[in-house]
């Protein structure tokens, strides 16, 4: 009886073992990691709203109770500093913590290089907020996916908007030649202007770190003929260039894409200097729609100010990619969460739906034209380029 009674016990802690390990694993939270460059550079400006709104699409996930059985989000922020050594010791850090399914982050394609691949080796998705290279995915690999829309799109949504309704035909370029996302925005710039019918009189390039921009300067008011500025430039020079440009007595529009949505535009040459500027961005400064105005409220109760840019909504999306994926294979194991990001075909997000349609890794969506006006920004446009 004694025995019986023994075994009876022995199986019942087993069973209640068996439970509470599983009851255990249930409750284990879910683990994804987002790189960003946070403390410094100009890429702060854009990084810092997109963790933001990442956090924020985490932390509406895990008040509606989860995902998979009621596993909350646990979204660890590595600052990468903007030093791409930085990026990829944060991302072997990353692919290194036990649990990990997921990583998103970046808004530019050279900080993505250094992270990705890393994701890649271990089989690991990432899903970059901000980074428009549309060779990313080719050069990454089938872990890398966008979340935004690349830069061939709004390079050729800026050269058709400056000639065909800015009446521009004759320009002077210059491009930012240390890093990958300018070089490949000027050249998709170029390449569909000069298909318009337009003219380069001059291509200069420069250095990240410069500050003085003098020598370009005087080459371009050497150009009388010229109609536009386009300077391809990341957050950490286009509002000195914008300054120093004006300065020297030039009132060129001045053309650019989305490494211009950000507050240094206007704050470093200051709202007197910084006018008849027009740049590109991702379309949810464009929509006035549900989802983006939810988004608008929720980021404004959370953070205490709107959405600074629309990095802010990038990061929200990319987040919520990610999510919609585990959500969609019913499992955590990174393999099922690619193949359901794969097969996204109709997701929500704030700028704009997402598919990966035909083996691509990169949505097709709509470009914002922004007007920087003595430091207020309005939208002018909203388009798909015909190119």
């Amino acid at each position: 009886m004694k025995s019986m009674l023994s075994r009876v016990m022995t199986v019942a802690a087993v069973i209640g073992l068996v439970a509470a390990a599983s009851h255990a694993r249930a409750a284990d939270p879910i683990k994804i990691v987002a790189l960003y460059n946070l403390s410094a550079g100009g890429l702060a400006s854009i990084d810092g709203p997109s963790l933001n709104g990442a956090k924020l699409m985490a932390k509406q996930i895990n008040d509606a109770g989860g995902l998979v059985g009621g596993r909350m989000i646990e979204l660890t922020a590595i600052d990468t500093k903007n030093d791409q050594k930085e990026a990829a010791t944060g991302a072997k850090r990353a692919v290194s913590m036990e649990g990990v399914v997921a990583g998103i982050g970046h808004s530019d394609t050279t900080f993505a290089l250094a992270s990705a691949p890393l994701f890649q080796a271990q089989g690991i998705p990432f899903v970059t907020s901000g980074a428009t290279s549309p060779d990313l995915p080719d050069m990454v690999g089938n872990q890398m996916f966008l979340a935004c829309f690349a830069d061939d799109v709004q390079a050729h949504a800026m050269a058709e908007y400056a000639y065909n309704t800015l009446g521009v035909k004759n320009i002077v370029m210059w491009t930012d030649n240390a890093m990958d996302y300018t070089k490949g925005l000027s050249k998709y710039f170029q390449d569909r202007f000069t298909q318009l019918g337009g003219k380069v009189l001059l291509s200069d390039v420069y250095m990240t770190e410069d500050k003085d921009f003098s020598a370009l300067v005087s080459r371009l008011k050497a150009n009388p003929d010229a109609q536009a500025l386009f300077a391809s430039s990341g957050p950490d020079t286009a509002g000195i260039i914008i300054k120093q440009v004006r300065e020297a007595g030039i009132k060129l529009p001045i053309l650019g894409g989305d490494g211009y949505d950000t507050e240094l535009i206007s704050t470093v040459p200051g709202p007197d200097l910084s006018d008849n500027v027009y740049f590109t961005t991702h379309a949810y400064a464009g929509l006035d729609t549900g989802t983006a105005n939810a988004f608008r409220e929720a980021y404004q109760k959370a953070y205490g100010n709107p959405p600074e840019n629309a990095f802010a909504a990038l990061g929200y999306d990319a987040m919520g990619l990610v999510a919609d994926a585990i959500k969609r294979a019913g499992s955590t194991d990174p393999a099922a969460i690619t193949k359901a990001l794969n097969e996204t075909s109709d997701y929500p997000a704030v700028t704009g739906k997402i598919a990966f349609k035909g083996g691509s890794r990169i949505p097709s969506k709509p470009v914002a034209i922004m007007y920087d006006d003595h430091g207020k920004v309005n939208l002018k446009a909203t388009v798909t380029p015909e190119g």
